[in-house]
């Protein structure tokens, strides 16, 4: 099982009633056949698990890890401007597929909904 790249961006939500295609995330994760993070393969590749926040301020640009506790998964960012971690609404019972929909506290705080917009196979850049 390799790793993928997971493309979420904001979806219709309350101020962005179209959406808005320059604000999201691009994880790193393994997925499972059934298309949700797989916890086993992502304790063995933990390392390369990383998220990516993107918007067109670039006061809201972020980079963290993907990090998991309990049941939970987290955007852990490790920079104090780049914000609180952010957690996903049952993160850990979302299928990552295109067109799929997924809640995640943007900022720690507020709850946006994004729609998964891309899943292709990670390559990691070369060395």
């Amino acid at each position: 099982m390799g790793l993928s790249r997971i493309v979420l961006r904001l979806a219709r939500n309350p101020g962005y009633p179209q959406g808005d295609d320059r604000r999201g995330y691009v994880i790193v994760a393994p997925l499972g056949h059934d298309g949700k993070i797989d916890v086993e393969q992502w304790r063995r590749h933990r390392e390369l698990c990383t998220v990516i926040r993107f918007d067109p301020d670039p006061d809201m640009r972020a980079d963290g890890v993907l990090t998991h506790r309990g049941s939970h998964w987290r955007f852990h960012y490790d920079e104090a401007h780049e914000g609180p971690d952010e957690g996903g609404y049952h993160l850990q019972d979302h299928v990552f597929r295109p067109g799929e929909y997924v809640t995640i506290n943007d900022h720690g705080v507020t709850s946006l909904t994004f729609i998964v917009s891309e899943v292709t196979r990670y390559r990691p850049p070369p060395t």
